[in-house]
């Protein structure tokens, strides 16, 4: 696997121990172009920056160094952890995003993906779990990588959690799985959200889960097989 080497200046320069990285979090870039991914990325000014960029032709280039922090995940919560930019790697691909033309991912960009993400796993005994979507750590702000990023294909690699279908005894009551569907998310490790009251808040954390495990049902409402896939993951 050939990796490029092409630097950014925004990392917090203490060195982390390698047991410290507990995570890769995947991102798109959003922006118009490589380019202009790359110029925002190394610019002191806007404090962003990320472990690995992966363009469209599945090139890998190196921006901050494994064992610094580089700050791409932002204000962030999952299970126990806060701030994931402390315990994470951050890999940005290519890609418009919503606001400038949302694109499928390029095959070769997804291989280039999957190859790093099995280096990186080896590498630091990365749980599969704990591959996760930016909008799966900070549902409140962000929705990358989105609706069209296969899961499903990294889950075959043993990249990411999938779910496997089983048979459910409960009859579906809609205030009875509302509770239910909550708990399983808080196993599964997603915050910013109480069991015991619902909040405005609530709509995006089940559009982050959907856009996750359900990219063809993005409605952020907790219908049926909304619930059977939370129940599939966490039982």
């Amino acid at each position: 696997m050939k990796i490029l080497h092409n630097f950014s200046p925004n990392y917090s320069k203490k060195t982390r121990s390698k047991n410290k990285i507990n995570f890769v979090i995947i991102h798109y870039t959003g922006m118009q172009s490589e380019i202009e991914s790359i110029k925002r990325l190394k610019d002191p000014r806007y404090k962003v920056s990320c472990h690995y960029l992966i363009n469209r032709k599945g090139a890998i280039a190196q921006m901050v160094n494994d064992r610094n922090v580089a700050w791409h995940a932002g204000k962030s919560q999952w299970k126990n952890f806060i701030n994931l930019n402390n315990y994470s790697l951050g890999i940005e691909l290519v890609n418009k995003g919503h606001q400038f033309g949302y694109q499928n991912f390029n095959i070769k960009q997804i291989y280039s993906l999957i190859r790093l993400c099995k280096f990186l796993k080896k590498k630091y005994l990365i749980k599969n779990e704990n591959f996760l979507g930016h909008s799966d750590i900070a549902p409140m702000r962000k929705i990358d990588p989105g609706e069209k990023f296969p899961w499903k294909k990294l889950s075959k690699f043993n990249i990411g959690k999938w779910y496997k279908k089983k048979k459910i005894k409960i009859v579906f009551n809609s205030k009875i799985i509302e509770t239910l569907f909550y708990k399983n998310l808080q196993k599964l490790g997603y915050k910013y959200f109480s069991i015991n009251k619902r909040s405005f808040r609530d709509k995006k954390i089940i559009k982050a889960f959907q856009r996750h495990y359900l990219p063809k049902n993005v409605n952020g409402q907790i219908d049926k097989k909304t619930f059977e896939i939370s129940y599939f993951l966490t039982h």
